[in-house]
């Protein structure tokens, strides 16, 4: 059994799209532009404002107005941070079993602290997290370990008995460069790179619910 399970959040723990699609799409309403459908965005959406940017202005870091429609995305979405936002089918009862059987259990993201501990406010877990280790709380974010160790320390666990639950190539490789066994979950974002097969996970899951076994929670 496992001493501690963490997770990614955006498109592993929660399902963030909605509402990051909503922000980007007020940003095509201040140019005239009609709404991007947000399944078009949702692959995307792991990659944060970069991501979104690129799938739903054509923009990119370098371009001309990047910064300011960077910021005005984020501004945007901290007002509507918590919409339509839900943590994905199987999270609630999966925390409910690592709650109960004392396992400590924490979100390791590359999203920035200003936006992390607010949705999990409201999304009522970040009384509920062992630890909270998002993408300007380390020196470096994923793909690099340092986040993965920080997390570690927090919850005084070796990172070779932890599991780590992401949604994209890079949480893979942060959780195996830390030394911990890695889940990859299908029914994540993905990004738009290499099919979730070739990441190099330790193991591949459809549902939350299958976390579980990985787990050692019956």
């Amino acid at each position: 059994m496992f001493e501690a399970v963490l997770f990614d959040l955006d498109g592993t723990f929660a399902d963030t799209a909605p509402d990051l699609a909503a922000a980007l799409n007020r940003l095509r309403a201040d140019l005239g532009l009609p709404p991007v459908p947000p399944r078009q965005l949702r692959a995307l959406t792991s990659q944060g404002v970069r991501g979104m940017l690129k799938g739903g202005l054509d923009l990119r870091p370098g371009d001309a107005h990047y910064a300011e429609f960077y910021d005005r995305f984020l501004r945007y979405y901290s007002q509507d941070i918590c919409v339509e936002t839900t943590v994905f089918p199987g999270i609630d009862p999966l925390v409910d079993a690592l709650d109960e059987c004392c396992s400590p259990w924490g979100i390791v993201t590359n999203k920035a602290q200003r936006f992390t501990l607010p949705l999990l406010a409201r999304l009522g877990y970040a009384k509920r997290a062992a630890c909270v280790v998002s993408g300007d709380s380390a020196r470096r974010a994923k793909p690099a370990p340092q986040p993965m160790r920080l997390a570690c320390m927090l919850i005084a666990r070796h990172p070779g008995r932890c599991l780590y639950v992401g949604d994209d190539l890079r949480d893979i490789q942060a959780g195996r460069a830390a030394g911990m066994v890695t889940v990859a979950v299908r029914y994540g974002y993905l990004g738009d790179g290499e099919p979730i097969e070739a990441w190099g996970a330790d193991h591949v899951v459809d549902h939350a619910q299958e976390i579980s076994a990985l787990a050692g929670i019956h």
